[in-house]
């Protein structure tokens, strides 16, 4: 466990309808769903008060980049919306590849039985559920926290 920093997480999932909120523990031993937030005008005061409620060391947000790991039109966006939740709550947040993680929570909900229909709702709970625990693992394994700091002085466009 050298090198993994202590404390609470919030892995975030943002999509364009939705935004899948989960968190970790202290010693981030596992990641756990909290909620899914409507994506609108609110959403990152939604994601404030969260930071509030759960006092989160960082935000670690998805970045759906393609196969190949080049940008696409969600980059852009997930870059935007994780630029715009750290000037809002001047929490330190790390963009991490999470080419898989809307896949694996899929098939997670298919394996336990159930429908993409009425799995809808916590879908993205649980793919920001599967980013942030492989943000967790890779930084436990590496003593590196995982993905790239969101630089307060970027542009958007």
């Amino acid at each position: 466990m050298s090198g993994f920093r202590r404390g609470v997480r919030l892995g975030i999932d943002v999509g364009r309808a939705r935004v899948g909120v989960s968190r970790c523990d202290p010693d981030g031993l596992l990641a756990v769903p909290v909620e899914t937030v409507r994506r609108d005008d609110a959403s990152i005061e939604r994601l404030a008060a969260l930071a509030l409620e759960h006092e989160p060391l960082e935000f670690v947000v998805g970045l759906p980049v393609n196969m190949q790991g080049t940008d696409t039109a969600s980059t852009a966006d997930a870059r935007e919306f994780a630029l715009a939740l750290a000037r809002r709550t001047g929490i330190a947040v790390r963009l991490v590849d999470e080419r898989l993680s809307t896949v694996s929570a899929h098939h997670a909900l298919r394996a336990s039985g159930r429908t993409q229909k009425n799995s809808r709702s916590i879908v993205d709970q649980v793919a920001a559920v599967v980013l942030l625990q492989q943000a967790i693992d890779t930084e436990k394994s590496t003593g590196t926290p995982a993905g790239a700091p969101v630089d307060l002085d970027e542009e958007t466009s």
